[in-house]
């Protein structure tokens, strides 16, 4: 299952696990306090509430295990996560007023290894994620450069387990991936492209926590082919492509005169994640059947008198195309949730994402064309449509930016 990014992408080998040679060993980078919580439980509340409207059937609160313990539910463990985030950059935002984005660590003999480690990342954006790359020519310099870097740091752990040596992959790599992202948010890179993120996480309020996430995510991969719920799927799809909207905020930036609260900008980056990768689910059915894998809540099936058989066998029926209704309406449920955050984004990061957004929620439509045979047919946005949406995304970059009112203060 591909990570549905905040772009599209396509695997590539070039950038596998083993393709590493050190080139770079910073002094050890400025980091932030990452047991920073929101902890009001009127706000959670009102967080949970709000979430839940586009889950459909989501489990709220707290759930049993077998052996009878409670646990917390995957919306509740996403939330914390969440508000995680938000307070690092809320608290700059207070010292600020803005996201500083601090110079260049200037090491002798180190500088053009770093901008050839930037320039490196940027080529690879432009080659596998085109129409996002040309948004982000519309950035500044640094966060141009810093969305790069997460962009490649993403595809390599994407690939070690959806890659060429996908089938050689073991839990035991997953943790050494980890201690690697460890070491370079510790100001210690192994590689060229890996010191672009390194240098990326000591500029801008990115957490470690978001990208230990993925590569959970990347954990469920390998042992994980079927979803009891959507409790289950959320906390999965949160993992693999959530995570990026986390990851992206301190960088996208949010627009100083933007009224809402920083808690509701990472909700909305957050959902889009959500939307791209079950968007990702419903347009790979057919694709991951064959693989054995069936993303799909399983009582969601069964209450549609559906099962994996029927998957396997790829028959499109009533039964099926009333499914499909369903699981397209939350998917666009997600969408509907994650606009309200893009216009609240810095006026340089909004084109790039609106991009993203209205392409990849044109997946749905085409699913519909194709009378919901995501079976055999694989729902795509021709080039001509593509770039047709661009001077919509554009527009609404502008249309729908908050208005700015200076005397009153940012909402918390």
């Amino acid at each position: 299952m591909t990570v549905a990014l905040l772009w599209v992408a396509n695997p590539s080998a070039e950038f596998g696990l083993l393709h590493s040679v050190r080139v770079l060993d910073s002094s050890k980078f400025a980091s932030w306090d990452r047991n920073l919580m929101f902890k009001g439980k009127a706000n959670k509340q009102k967080w949970m509430r709000n979430h839940s409207k586009s889950k459909l059937h989501v489990i709220s609160g707290t759930i049993a295990t077998p052996a009878g313990e409670l646990a917390i539910s995957s919306e509740e463990k996403v939330y914390n996560v969440v508000m995680q985030q938000a307070a690092l950059v809320k608290k700059q935002l207070t010292t600020t007023g803005d996201l500083d984005v601090k110079p260049d660590i200037l090491l002798p003999g180190n500088l053009g290894l770093l901008t050839e480690a930037y320039d490196r990342c940027g080529e690879v954006c432009a080659e596998y994620a085109k129409t996002f790359y040309l948004g982000t020519l519309l950035m500044t310099p640094e966060r141009r450069r810093a969305i790069w870097a997460i962009y490649v740091w993403c595809r390599r752990t994407d690939e070690l387990v959806d890659g060429p040596n996908a089938s050689h992959i073991t839990p035991m790599a997953l943790d050494r991936w980890e201690a690697r992202l460890e070491d370079l948010f510790q100001g210690r890179p192994f590689d060229m492209l890996d010191a672009a993120l390194s240098d990326t996480v000591a500029k801008f309020p990115v957490d470690i926590q978001p990208f230990k996430d993925m590569i959970d995510g990347m954990r469920m991969d390998l042992k994980k082919s079927r979803y009891n719920n959507f409790d289950e799927l959320y906390l999965y799809c949160y993992y693999v492509a959530g995570t990026v909207g986390l990851m992206s905020v301190p960088v996208m930036g949010i627009a100083p005169e933007s009224q809402s609260s920083t808690e509701s900008v990472y909700n909305a980056a957050l959902a889009l994640g959500i939307a791209n990768q079950l968007t990702n689910i419903l347009r790979d059915v057919g694709e991951d059947a064959r693989r054995g894998r069936v993303y799909l809540p399983q009582d969601e099936l069964a209450k549609a008198g559906l099962s994996d058989e029927d998957i396997f066998a790829g028959r499109v029926t009533d039964k099926w195309r009333h499914f499909m209704k369903n699981q397209i309406k939350r998917a666009r449920m997600f969408f509907n949730e994650a606009e309200k955050g893009v216009t609240e984004l810095s006026s340089a990061s909004r084109w790039p994402v609106w991009a993203a957004l209205l392409l990849y929620r044109q997946i749905l439509d085409e699913i519909e064309a194709n009378d919901y045979n995501n079976f055999t047919k694989r729902a795509y946005v021709s080039k001509s449509k593509k770039l047709a949406f661009l001077p919509m995304a554009y527009a609404k970059s502008f249309l729908g930016a908050p208005r700015i009112s200076p005397s009153s203060p940012k909402k918390a």
